[in-house]
């Protein structure tokens, strides 16, 4: 006599996507109910819930970060033409995030998301880091290799990494055990992270009750033109720009990427850290035809430093609205200046929660009130769901360009992907294995 499924044998079976939007919508209708009907411990309890996921998924950042980039580079030595595909990827990643802080700067020249706004600037208070370039360029070497780690301090540790892979390739085969060591540790990591995205759902519903019990929708109206803005640029570049590049530069189906790295995506928006997102990343990206020997470097030097939301689309229009705000005028050297600093100092995000560096350093630059970072700081984990969605796909549409130039990309693989990433994912493959992932 067969007996019933179990609930959480049918939530198992459930595709991750649907999880993910029952998290979305009911963590909306917990956070309203909390607010209206002024229920504290739930408001509690959910912030608890979300605060946890963050945490966890912070807590892997160290070690995945540091090994995933030891591992890719010393891997680059079986990489047919590494040092050609390596600056490919670079350049890639330059004219993507120049496209991408063009279309904020004109979404923010049309709009003037900051006139209108009705704020007051009486009493907000700046940040206590100025993040001039001078700290951010002193800032990549770290004094004590041990601080890099505990402060998780992403960018000395991807300098780190960066140093200990190169001296790997130098060495050879004496090195052998260190990347075997950082292989083993990379899989241990990965594995572990798994778990921790499988509660996305629960950590959805953790996030968006909070902001919606914290600040209800009232907060948005200040916001409201800016907010559409970075919707609506990120939303260009991620559906535009980027289906675009695969159909014409790549002359690839734009919507069998869609389909097949759609986990990475919906787990960036929940989870808003592209570290975080790495392991899935890398996997859907494999999946959709890029060698696995070539993703293993090109995707987590993206999740470091690949941000077309966060330090291209967002800065671009956070500035704008900032001087509006303030009365400040910018002129088209002021522009030219943002669109420099979100190339150049991308990789201060370094994959983490927030864009608060690459704001303050964009301020800065440009001789802008400080104080700004925290007229935003309210809003930013709304908008940072979508800048990091964006991120994370453009940390996949490289990498798929790149190989379709080069004529690496197994198009077989491309053009029947499968967007059930999550549900048939039991481990994470060992960065060095050579045959293509299950499917």
């Amino acid at each position: 006599m067969s007996t019933a499924p179990s609930f959480l044998t049918k939530v198992r079976k459930t595709p991750f996507w649907v999880q993910i939007v029952g998290g979305l919508v009911l963590g909306g209708l917990l956070g309203w109910l909390a607010r209206s009907q002024d229920i504290s411990w739930l408001t509690t309890t959910l912030e608890t819930i979300g605060k946890t996921f963050v945490q966890l998924l912070k807590l892997a950042v160290p070690p995945l970060v540091f090994t995933a980039i030891v591992v890719s580079v010393a891997n680059l030595r079986n990489v047919t033409n590494a040092a050609r595909l390596a600056v490919r990827t670079l350049l890639w990643f330059l004219i993507t995030s120049l496209i991408a802080v063009a279309i904020g700067l004109t979404l923010g020249l049309l709009t003037d998301p900051g006139k209108g706004a009705g704020l007051s600037t009486e009493g907000v208070k700046g940040v206590d880091d100025a993040g001039t370039w001078v700290d951010f360029l002193t800032g990549i070497i770290p004094t004590n290799i041990a601080t890099a780690f505990v402060e998780v301090n992403v960018l000395q540790i991807v300098f780190l990494a960066v140093v200990t892979g190169v001296a790997i390739l130098k060495i050879g085969e004496k090195a052998a055990p260190v990347l075997k060591l950082s292989e083993s540790v990379l899989d241990l990591v990965q594995t572990a992270l798994w778990w921790v995205i499988r509660l996305a759902p629960l950590g959805t519903l953790g996030l968006i009750g909070k902001s919606v019990a914290k600040y209800g929708w009232d907060l948005l109206e200040p916001f409201a033109t800016l907010t559409v803005d970075v919707y609506a640029g990120c939303a260009l570049v991620l559906f535009v720009v980027y289906s675009l590049l695969l159909r014409f530069v790549g002359g690839l189906n734009p919507l069998n990427f869609f389909k097949g790295a759609w986990p990475a995506i919906q787990l960036a928006f929940v989870s808003r850290s592209s570290v975080g997102t790495l392991p899935v990343t890398r996997r859907v990206t494999e999946r959709l035809g890029v060698p696995t020997e070539y993703a293993s470097f090109a995707v987590p030097f993206g999740a470091t430093t690949k941000m077309d939301g966060c330090a291209a689309i967002y800065p671009s229009l956070a500035a704008i609205f900032v001087a509006q705000v303030y009365g400040i005028d910018l002129g088209i050297g002021d522009y030219l200046l943002i669109a420099f600093v979100s190339v150049v100092g991308s990789a201060a995000t370094a994959g983490l929660t927030g864009a608060i560096v690459m704001l303050t350093l964009t301020l800065s630059t440009l001789g802008l009130p400080l104080e700004g970072v925290g007229l935003l700081l309210a809003i930013d984990p709304i908008l940072d769901m979508v800048r990091t969605a964006t991120n994370v796909a453009g940390q996949a549409v490289v990498p798929i360009l790149v190989a379709a130039r080069e004529k690496t990309l197994d198009l077989t693989a491309y053009n029947n992907p499968t967007g059930e990433l999550l549900d048939d994912a039991a481990h994470i493959p060992a960065q060095t294995t050579k045959e293509p992932l299950p499917a």
